[in-house]
């Protein structure tokens, strides 16, 4: 009986998860994954259309967050990501401030404030509504070269996106640009560019404006810059805070495209599977995967996991207030199964990392 007990007991750690083996509490390491207007029905699409599988099907322990803004039951990414990012309900359009206008500090500056290395990357512009809720504190998201100037404010150590022009063709003359080399900061303006860089702080801009969707022309950017992301945050002994989003499965879904949506999640996946093989390998990284908000009100009507084919109805261009699933893998991850309010992430993100409110 003792013998095979202690069978038992080998078996059960040589198939734990990495994280599970050192029993580890409290990550390292925290990476949060936005996929902006990613539902249920978005997530099999992608996995229909990958042959029938994700990156995602790893994640151990799954939960639900309900998303409605201060004034809205129908959130936008900026209450959304504001809700993720400082643990405020607000209004739909706040970034980083809560329903009376007044700026809360966000998950990354409190990250920063205690020695971790910080990042964010998107497929958007990077002064968009959820990047910018995790570094600036405006009233309204469409103020873009405002949002830009909150990143001087910071010592964020990396971010890639699009948006060039909120930093460099301002109406009041000022080049961002020149300021962030100032500050040490390595420009990169292509892929090819993010990925020679090594070590330091990196100032990524990928697109005028926003970049174009994976199959007209922006491929594997996500991936590569997620490597990057990892690599150069990952020498920070005392831990990193990173947020990755896949911003257009949300235009897939205002556009009422399908094979728009399809791809995008892919793609974010395949940055799911990269962050996942890290988080493996250390077993002192804490992973979230999760969605602002679901769009277009999607449906799979038809599917083939063997040519990869789906057909999807919609309700709506818009957003809809359905629940959002939470995906998390790590030390701590098992905080996140359940239904709670969407600004619970951030209260769960701070008892991970063992911050004070």
């Amino acid at each position: 009986m003792k013998k095979r007990y202690l069978f038992l007991l080998a078996l059960s750690l040589s198939t734990s998860p990495t994280w599970a083996q050192k029993k580890v509490k409290n990550p390292k390491n925290i990476i949060l994954m936005i996929g902006d207007g990613m539902g249920v029905s978005q997530i099999y699409a992608g996995m229909t259309g990958n042959f029938g599988q994700l990156n995602l099907e790893r994640m151990p322990v799954v939960g639900f967050h309900k998303n409605q803004a201060s004034n809205a039951f129908v959130t936008d990414s900026a209450a959304g990501a504001t809700a993720f990012s400082c643990g405020v309900k607000t209004y739909n359009g706040a970034i980083g401030v809560d329903a009376s206008g007044n700026p809360v500090p966000t998950i990354l500056e409190i990250a920063e404030q205690n020695g971790l290395a910080t990042g964010l990357i998107a497929t958007c512009s990077i002064t968009h509504a959820t990047p910018a809720s995790f570094i600036s504190h405006q009233p309204s998201r469409s103020l873009d070269e405002d949002i830009a100037k909150d990143f001087l404010a910071t010592d964020i150590d990396l971010f890639i996106g699009g948006g060039r022009k909120f930093f460099a063709n301002r109406k009041d003359g000022l080049n961002l640009v020149d300021s962030l080399k100032s500050r040490n900061y390595q420009i990169a303006n292509s892929i090819e560019e993010v990925q020679q860089v090594k070590s330091g702080k990196l100032a990524a801009f990928l697109a005028d404006e926003q970049q174009p969707r994976f199959s007209a022309g922006r491929g594997d950017e996500l991936v590569k810059s997620t490597e990057v992301g990892l690599e150069l945050l990952k020498t920070n002994k005392k831990g990193m805070f990173l947020m990755i989003e896949g911003s257009q499965i949300d235009w897939g879904g205002h556009g009422n495209d399908t094979q728009y949506i399809v791809e995008e999640m892919i793609d974010f996946d395949k940055a799911i599977g990269k962050v996942l093989d890290f988080a493996e390998k250390d077993g002192n990284t804490l992973v979230i995967i999760t969605a602002d908000h679901e769009t277009g009100g999607f449906s799979v009507n038809k599917g083939d996991t063997k040519t990869g084919m789906v057909e999807g109805k919609f309700t709506t261009g818009s957003h809809t207030g359905v629940m959002i699933p939470v995906f998390a893998y790590g030390p701590g991850s098992d905080k996140f199964a359940g239904i709670y309010e969407n600004n619970t992430i951030f209260h769960k993100m701070m008892a991970a990392f063992r911050f004070k409110n």
